[in-house]
């Protein structure tokens, strides 16, 4: 469940659909802010900085967002800035490809993941082909926390190149504390680089999205178990940062990887790939494990949502299963 958010950045393009964890004390330097608000100050910063960031899609203006992202941008920037589309994902997906390549800078929402399918030509074969060849032209961002969404947001509002930004529906409304550094309007999180939430050196912990919550959640009741997990925050899918990886599981000789998605060619598909081809792969002391959703279409009733995806439980069985205690 996620909103397929894109960006086409200047003279070629750029495309973007984000996340959550405990809320924690705040210091006076501190707010907590939620990932809602913290995407429409990356977007009103943005639009404010460089009048070439224009904000396109359905009900985007006037109505201030199907989720309230953009709310209050329209009135601040008017028709010229922030534009209602008619819906028709391929031809406002067209058009913000096209404005990029102008020169302009273009968000181009879509409002659900499986909506902005209806654009995969576009986003595919007129975005991320043309300067390269069909996938490997886009870079694709899937945060976490408020910090996330808004640093990476700015970042991929500024990058040339087309990237795809996946914001998950069920963070929108979840509060983090945002730091003063972060609230900065100059602050920015580079893209293709991992965070470590949490250092542990018994195994480690790979996710992105919604589930890096998750992950930190079964760590703290591991942890009373005498079980320290690290946790890694992706942040950036691809490019995927190996390297950050590979330290953690140099570091604690085993990996669980998390997601959401469908267990077949997903993410964590691929990071245990690149570690069985790679140095740390002679680190490893038992097989790397993968936490996915099922293989089955998204069910409808709650109990069986609830089994279909992820949860906490199962992240401490596969923990406790790769480690044999």
């Amino acid at each position: 469940m996620a909103s397929l958010r894109c960006f086409l950045g200047s003279g070629r393009r750029a495309v973007a659909v984000v996340l959550r964890r405990e809320i924690h004390k705040t210091s006076a330097a501190s707010a907590q802010v939620t990932v809602r608000d913290a995407l429409n100050q990356a977007m009103d910063e943005e639009l404010e900085r460089d009048e070439k960031v224009f904000l396109l899609g359905e009900e985007v203006a006037q109505y201030d967002g199907a989720y309230k992202v953009s709310r209050g941008l329209w009135k601040k920037y008017g028709d010229k800035r922030i534009i209602d589309t008619p819906i028709t994902e391929m031809g406002f997906a067209g058009i913000a490809v096209g404005a990029a390549m102008a020169g302009l800078r273009p968000i181009c929402e879509f409002m659900t993941f499986n909506f902005s399918m209806q654009a995969i030509d576009q986003v595919i074969n007129s975005a991320a082909k043309t300067y390269y060849i069909h996938c490997p032209g886009l870079k694709v961002l899937s945060p976490w926390n408020s910090e996330d969404a808004k640093g990476l947001l700015k970042s991929a509002i500024r990058d040339d190149n087309p990237v795809v930004f996946l914001e998950n529906e069920l963070m929108y409304g979840v509060p983090f504390e945002m730091s003063e550094e972060v609230q900065s309007k100059d602050f920015t999180i580079p893209i293709g680089k991992a965070k470590v939430e949490r250092q542990g050196d018994h195994i480690t912990l790979v996710s992105h999205s919604r589930y890096v919550g998750h992950c930190l959640d079964a760590a703290a009741v591991l942890a009373k178990e005498g079980i320290e997990c690290e946790v890694i925050n992706l942040r950036t899918i691809r490019p995927l940062d190996v390297e950050a990886i590979e330290a953690s599981v140099m570091k604690t000789n085993h990996l669980v990887t998390v997601e959401g998605g469908w267990p077949q060619f997903g993410v964590g598909a691929e990071i245990c790939a690149r570690i069985m081809e790679g140095p740390a792969f002679n680190y490893l002391d038992a097989p790397a494990v993968r936490v996915t959703g099922a293989d089955i279409p998204m069910p409808y009733a709650k109990i069986l949502e609830d089994n279909s995806v992820p949860q906490i439980k199962d992240i401490m069985f596969s923990v406790k299963k790769t480690l044999n205690v």
